[in-house]
């Protein structure tokens, strides 16, 4: 078996043992981006192969300084890299390179990781399908006529082509759970305020997005999110670090898991993903655990017009400088420009009214979840669809009336920050990745990755699954 094949804490084990070094792990990962990459497009911003090497070698007698010693990750488009381009997918930034890191990158350098690249998103990270005029489109390693999904799509299709052992993602708005979905991985959104933000702009409204983890095992994605998460002093409600990986035993006996499937019919699902997601609760369920389908606890319309206030409010103060120069503005993407014109009407009642909604719909999950340690989802309405489109324009004959009204399914969890994990379900019809978001209360994030490593367990959908891609180039 390649080294590639095998999960960043099987590698930080054998690097450990000094059973395998950095640099032969560097060096078949390489040569994986070589095979896979040219037809993916998941990894951008590569960086030399020689510098690469010499920064593995150097790694081989090193002390380790973290979970992440020696291990090649190539970190979101998103996130700044100090001496590496960010360009955010932008043509105004095609050329960028950060004097510094972000607060995450810096935290996975200090683990030891090896930066060796970037991974492909969508312009700003606004729309779940990975492509932007700078680096093109990402491919769905299971079908590369499909979209791997986005934001963190790079990361998605990295991961599943076996060119990455683990990556960094983010989700607004299930920009960690819809890729997972599509790639046949995991993504985790922690509890808002767990992965800290930088110090920069807004860090007391702006409380819809958030850093997280994304691998093939449960384990990986505990071990990253230690990595990740911990206070920022100079950022407000911040959450305590736990040893997630010393907590993942669980008995799955007696669990209470609410089944919200498609929202009472509020949200359209194509057909054959709520069948595999209510599979997907069968492993659960064969396991102890008691499931029961639910009404939807609270009106999808109001969530809905709730969420684009708020993220509207975000996105257009957050870009309003972009926005008011005529050269700069032209180069910005159609839904970006969309974003900052439904913010530039929105009054301090409007704003109002929808954080009010929020705080009602999140005492009314506090209260099911008192009875309940988790609710599931679909993590998509829609099947992997062809990357030439922007975006799905209907879903059962039923128009989408904005650019990202296809993926309303997650709005329930990211609206009020609840950690909540991709788990695979298997394939449809046409051979497509799907996948199922569990959530808990705010807080229960250890309860949540417990519960899916379980599954995880049972299923090793990822692992059983691999993508069958051609080669490219292929070794001599």
């Amino acid at each position: 078996m390649r080294l590639s094949e095998l999960s960043a804490s099987d590698l930080a084990r054998l690097i450990a043992a000094r059973k395998a070094a950095p640099s032969e792990i560097m060096a078949d990962h390489l040569e994986r981006i070589a095979e896979v990459n040219p037809l993916v497009n998941a990894v951008v911003s590569l960086r030399d192969r020689d510098a690469l090497m010499a920064q593995a070698l150097a790694a081989d007698d090193a002390p380790p300084t973290g979970w992440l010693h020696g291990l090649p990750l190539a970190v979101k488009d998103l996130v700044a890299t100090k001496g590496l381009r960010t360009t955010w997918g932008s043509p105004l930034f095609a050329d960028f390179v950060p004097q510094k890191d972000d607060l995450l990158a810096a935290r996975m350098r200090a683990a030891g990781a090896i930066f060796i690249g970037k991974t492909n998103t969508p312009e700003w990270g606004q729309g779940s399908h990975s492509f932007n005029p700078v680096h093109g489109a990402t491919r769905n390693p299971y079908d590369l006529s499909r979209t791997a999904g986005g934001s963190s799509g790079g990361a998605a299709a990295g991961l599943a082509a076996r060119m990455l052992p683990v990556a960094d993602g983010s989700d607004m708005m299930g920009s960690l759970r819809n890729p997972a979905a599509f790639c046949n991985v995991y993504g985790f959104r922690p509890t808002w305020g767990l992965v800290p933000q930088d110090a920069d702009g807004d860090t007391h409204l702006a409380t819809l997005s958030t850093s997280g983890p994304m691998g093939r095992t449960i384990e990986d994605l505990a071990r990253l999110l230690q990595v990740q998460a911990g206070p920022n002093p100079e950022t407000p409600f911040d959450r305590p670090n736990q040893n997630f990986a010393d907590l993942l035993t669980t008995d799955l006996r007696g669990k209470r898991v609410a089944w919200l499937s498609d929202w009472g019919g509020a949200y359209q699902v194509e057909l054959g993903i709520l069948d595999l997601c209510e599979a997907g609760l069968q492993v659960f369920a064969d396991q102890g655990a008691i499931i029961e389908a639910l009404p939807p606890p609270f009106p999808a319309a109001d969530l809905w017009r709730a969420w684009v206030t708020l993220r509207a409010m975000l996105n257009s103060n957050g870009k309003r400088d972009l926005y008011n120069d005529p050269v700069k503005r032209a180069q910005i993407k159609p839904e970006t420009i969309w974003e900052i014109k439904q913010g530039l009407g929105l009054t301090a009642d409007a704003v109002y009214a929808a954080s009010v909604v929020r705080s009602r719909y999140y005492a009314c999950m506090a209260q099911l979840f008192q009875r309940f340690d988790a609710v599931a989802l679909p993590v998509a309405q829609v099947w992997p669809f062809p990357t030439e489109w922007r975006w799905p324009q209907t879903i059962n004959g039923h128009a989408m009336d904005t650019y990202h009204r296809w993926m309303e399914i997650v709005v329930p969890i990211s609206l009020i920050g609840l950690p909540a994990l991709a788990l695979p379900v298997g394939f449809g019809a046409q051979g497509l990745p799907m996948g199922m978001q569990l959530a808990g209360p705010v807080g229960a994030d250890a309860r949540v990755l417990a519960m899916g490593h379980a599954y995880h367990l049972a299923t090793e959908w990822p692992g059983k699954h691999p993508p069958r891609l051609a080669a490219r180039v292929r070794p001599a």
